[in-house]
């Protein structure tokens, strides 16, 4: 059985990622991208569905131990593992370099004290578990191959295989060094170079040492938002600049659920709001690759905007289910592809120029196909903002008229207006003035309560949206409006869990809620840095620093987020580590410092 979403570690090199356990096994790794088949999908099964681990060996019959301690070196992704047992100490490097061939795994363990009996086994399955490579020898390497893919492991150690699994037992006294890699080729091609793998370790704390060093932001939460930086850019594919949501497909939102999919492709609006937080950093090239990757992505189609591509850009990602996996914790069915691609989403449009206009303020070099692109955009919302749609939260349900969506196609005119005052572009100033207002105007007669003195979610309705948070941070009225105060404090009255974490809205259990989809969900972690965000912003900041440092509470030992968290289950919800969780993390630190509003 898998451990807790929390359980596990990343490492990546920026090209795909890994998730390993507490007690040493690798169960979740895409080669060679992140939207890769699995070869390792244990985390999502059993280990019947691939799986490696590495640690002091134990009886068969026992649960493997789990490490007394764990962390990353330094600032870094290089995940360091430690067990005490009787027989001594051991530790364990795991990391993946990052790569210009081959991207591979490594593994190193090291003797600390005594003499420790240590066991690998690797159970590498194709096709996310499906497949059982043919495992043999090649010069003395083993290599799996199964159809277009090949991985080579290669180690010092004597292996064995037994029961479809490859085996090696060895025994670590102080000063002892021995590694294990694992290299993915295309099975087509020549092996691929034989490891090296200590210097390997040193390249790599070598580049997260000096990528670090770019970081801007110095303030009492530095830890906390160098941990989240170097998370946002183990999710950044490195050959495009395409930013994953998440590294994982189908951990759920709700434990035993139906709400499982996959996040291993770039979303426009979370792309671009890690551009925000990347860019308030110091982190231009990110920024300027991840502009480049967008141009490219809707090259050619600008208004037919996707709400998200594949991290090479590619348009078609359609759903599938992958019914011989029984997910994690049953949570059925697995999903890979994500039927939400083509839906509309208005509010993209304005998540994008946000991002745009962000690096252009900046100071990020200009691009006169960003410009053009902007205004295109705004020339597609022009004809279409009064049309409803699926919203931030990807609804399964019908379609309406989201406030939230209203808003961002106000940010989206309103920025390119500032693009136009500039003089860095050209459109029809006076008549997207004219779209602004209307558009203002249209929001705040049919989407604000009276009575009740709030927004809501949809022209009509009566449910609140934690995306509402959004109305002051976006600027579309100063957080001293009494609509906006409002409309915070009746989020906090009705969508608040009993521990001050906030929901996205409300579901309806084993009914169908307005979403579409039957369950409930945990408190989303963005919505609720958003409310210390608004809360600091109405000058309640001590209220908005103790919900900041809580929910900085909720992260595992290594500084890590999913996207929500289970306020009955106390633990970690939906896919692993999470961009959307990550980014607002960082943008409420950077408020809070700026205001004062931190403890000693």
């Amino acid at each position: 059985m898998a451990g807790r979403i929390e359980d596990y570690a990343l490492i990546g090199d920026m090209q795909t990622a890994a998730l390993v356990c507490r007690d040493g096994t690798v169960d979740w790794l895409c080669l060679p991208r992140f939207d890769s088949h699995a070869i390792f999908a244990g985390l999502l099964g059993t280990e019947e569905h691939g799986f490696w681990r590495l640690g002091p060996a134990h009886a068969a019959d026992a649960k493997p131990p789990t490490a007394a301690r764990r962390g990353y070196r330094g600032d870094s992704l290089i995940l360091e593992s430690e067990w005490d047992t009787p027989r001594g100490t051991v530790r364990v490097t795991d990391f993946m370099p990052p790569r210009d061939g081959a991207p591979q795994l490594i593994r190193i363990v090291e003797g600390v004290t005594g003499r420790v009996p240590m066991r690998s086994a690797l159970r590498m399955r194709f096709s996310y578990g499906r497949v059982v490579p043919w495992v043999h020898k090649h010069e003395g390497r083993t290599v799996a191959v199964a159809g277009p893919d090949s991985v080579w492991f290669d180690t010092e150690a004597e292996t064995y295989g037994k029961a479809l699994t490859t085996y090696a037992d060895f025994t670590v006294a102080p000063g002892d060094r021995i590694a294990f890699t694992i290299s993915w080729q295309p099975s087509h091609k020549q092996p691929p170079p034989l490891p090296e793998p200590e210097t390997s370790l040193e390249a790599t704390e070598d580049f997260w040492r000096e990528w670090v060093e770019h970081c801007t932001y110095h303030g009492p939460y530095r830890e906390a938002v160098i941990r989240s930086l170097i998370t946002l850019k183990a999710l950044t594919y490195a050959p495009t600049g395409g930013i994953v949501a998440a590294p994982t497909t189908s951990l759920p939102e709700d434990i035993g659920g139906v709400r499982n999919w996959d996040y291993r492709y770039t979303w426009l609006r979370d792309a671009a709001i890690t551009l925000s937080s990347l860019l308030r950093t110091g982190y231009r090239e990110e920024a300027r690759a991840w502009r480049e990757w967008l141009l490219r992505a809707v090259a050619g189609d600008p208004e037919n905007l996707q709400i998200m591509y594949g991290i090479a850009g590619e348009r078609e990602l359609g759903e599938a289910e992958l019914d011989w996996l029984p997910g994690y914790e049953k949570s059925a069915p697995v999903r890979v592809g994500n039927g939400a691609a083509h839906q509309l989403q208005l509010d993209v449009y304005g998540e994008v120029t946000e991002a745009l206009h962000l690096g252009h303020m900046t100071g990020l070099a200009r691009n006169d196909y960003a410009s053009l692109l902007q205004l295109k955009l705004i020339r597609y919302l022009e004809d279409h903002w009064q049309e409803p749609d699926e919203g931030i939260w990807e609804v399964r349900g019908p379609r309406r008229h989201f406030v939230h969506s209203k808003v961002m196609a106000w940010v989206a005119v309103d920025r390119t207006i500032k693009l136009i005052e500039s003089g860095d572009a050209d459109g029809p100033l006076e008549r997207w003035k004219e779209l602004r207002d209307d558009i203002h105007r249209d929001v705040c007669e049919k989407g604000y309560d009276k009575e009740r003195n709030t927004f809501t979610q949809s022209y009509g309705s009566q449910e609140l949206d934690a995306s509402l948070l959004l109305i002051p941070q976006m600027g579309f009225l100063p957080p001293d409006d009494k609509r906006v105060i409002g409309t915070i404090e009746a989020i906090q009255r009705e969508l608040s869990t009993p521990d001050g974490f906030i929901l996205r809205y409300p579901t309806e259990g084993d009914r169908e809620g307005v979403d579409g989809l039957p369950g409930d969900e945990g408190a989303f972690l963005a919505c609720s840095f958003w409310m210390a965000d608004d809360l600091a912003m109405i000058g309640r900041v001590d209220e908005a620093r103790k919900l900041f440092e809580k929910l900085l509470s909720l992260r595992n030992d290594l500084g890590l987020l999913a996207e929500e968290w289970d306020p009955r289950l106390k633990r970690q919800v939906g896919n692993f580590p999470q961009a959307f969780s990550h980014v607002p993390l960082i943008d409420t630190a950077l408020r809070l410092t700026a205001s004062g509003a931190y403890g000693g």
